[in-house]
């Protein structure tokens, strides 16, 4: 494994840095590891690993109807149950691959 011993700083707006480490946390992720993999896609991808567009519509729980909202999980869960998804240790794994960790 590399050392890892270079340092990042950004200026963020503090509630953006508060609601992206809420989620970091809530996947078990630290920072350092959430970086380390853009930089890897940044250099894979030789640029972003996503577009930088305005979306003409993004799928929030506000934007769907309860029946909409429902049809998802339903089918999210059909998906699970047929066995059609990855276990947690199984997608980082894959994950760790792709990026070289």
């Amino acid at each position: 494994m590399a050392i890892k011993s270079a340092n990042v700083m950004a200026r963020v707006e503090p509630e953006v840095k508060e609601r992206a480490e809420q989620v970091m946390a809530q996947l078990g992720l630290p920072v350092s590891v959430v970086i380390n993999a853009l930089y890897r896609q940044i250099i894979m991808n030789n640029g972003l690993p996503f577009a930088l567009t305005i979306p003409s519509h993004l799928p929030t729980r506000e934007s769907m109807t309860t029946e909409e909202f429902d049809d998802m999980i339903a089918k999210g869960l059909a998906q699970a149950k047929m066995g059609q998804g990855k276990n947690l240790d199984e997608a980082f794994r894959i994950l760790e691959e792709r990026i070289g960790g």
